[in-house]
């Protein structure tokens, strides 16, 4: 699942990925991407969510193709 994003809204080259449990999203979210355990969210310098993605890695590419540089946040 991957969904709309708009990286122009972010300030600063820094992006940060973090790792969120399905439990915690709406549950609308939640039906949508049966069967996965989490999925990894981008977030602008505000914490400002970005992106919501199904793997790691397409987050990190996400943000690289937008010149931002992607951050694990742990």
């Amino acid at each position: 699942m991957n969904t709309p994003f708009d990286f122009s809204q972010g300030s600063g080259r820094t992006v940060y990925v973090k790792a969120v449990p399905v439990t915690d999203l709406p549950k609308d979210v939640q039906q949508s991407v049966a069967g996965r355990q989490r999925l990894y969210a981008v977030h602008d310098s505000q914490g400002g969510q970005l992106a919501l993605v199904t793997d790691r890695r397409m987050a990190y590419v996400l943000a690289r193709q937008n010149d931002l540089t992607p951050v694990a946040v742990h």
